[in-house]
């Protein structure tokens, strides 16, 4: 099996995560999935590729398995995140769109989700630990910044249309509020973008799990509308390259203002 993550080393206290732009799926698993599940349609497309040298001495952590497989998101334990709401488990049984993604007799046992929780979900996790533990020994403050994307209209999930910013601190417990408030502030004058803070998404499992301002480590999660960087959100979810240069000029200003910020805040 190739490996489930892929680390590229920084000395910035900024750490990028990316648990859910892999395509990867084991033959073994794959030939389980139904034909709408190997659409693979809830990747967040393109979002490496989106965020490449925009910090230059970033460090990036990016699980290469499809969340298909496993949700790097997800609580291990499979607690949800939203209770009350609909959302997709540890090892989803379904899309966004509440349809099945597995051939019907081939869905995950509880053995299968024990299995990949030790053979991707916590391998991932480790190397995201070990380089928020290694940049927080440089600086002594490390920022995870937790990089993701979805589709703008999914009835089965929210109602409405997506903001194109969508910015989680678990309601302001995962960070120090000068990171929170940076990002806001550049998202709000991101002229012809729409923005919420801590809206549908407050911030998964990485950003709640990893974010303790109070041990200097502060998570935020950006979840960000494929309508601002892709051709169409369907497939083949093209990259859109100018729609994108522009979206990444905000992008970059958020990053650098929240490294700054965490370069003072260990002082």
């Amino acid at each position: 099996m190739s490996k489930v993550f892929e680390v590229r080393q920084g000395t910035s206290p900024v750490v990028l995560a990316f648990p859910h732009t892999g395509t990867d799926v084991p033959s073994n698993i794959w030939d389980r999935l139904n034909d709408n599940g190997k659409l693979l349609a809830d990747t967040d497309w393109h979002i490496h590729e989106l965020y490449a040298g925009l910090l230059p001495d970033a460090t990036t952590v990016r699980a290469t398995f499809h969340r298909y497989v496993i949700d790097a998101n997800r609580d291990p334990s499979g607690h949800s995140l939203y209770p009350g709401q609909n959302t997709t488990d540890l090892v989803p049984s379904t899309d966004f769109d509440g349809k099945a993604i597995w051939r019907q007799g081939e869905e995950p046992t509880s053995t299968d989700i024990a299995d990949r929780l030790a053979g991707f979900h916590a391998p991932y996790h480790a190397a995201l630990a070990g380089e928020i533990e290694r940049v927080k020994s440089i600086h002594g403050v490390a920022v995870l910044y937790d990089c993701h994307s979805i589709r703008s209209l999914i009835p089965f999930l929210f109602d409405g249309t997506l903001p194109d910013f969508n910015i989680g601190t678990d309601s302001g417990r995962t960070c120090d509020a000068g990171i929170e408030a940076a990002a806001k502030d550049v998202a709000a004058g991101a002229e012809g973008y729409t923005h919420v803070l801590n809206g549908r998404f407050k911030g998964g499992w990485t950003t709640r799990h990893y974010g303790k301002p109070e041990h200097g480590v502060h998570a935020i999660q950006m979840e960000l509308a494929q309508i601002t960087h892709l051709q169409t959100e369907a497939p083949p979810f093209a990259y859109d390259a100018p729609k994108a240069d522009r979206l990444r000029i905000h992008l970059k200003t958020i990053l650098t203002k929240i490294e700054a910020i965490a370069l003072e805040l260990k002082n």
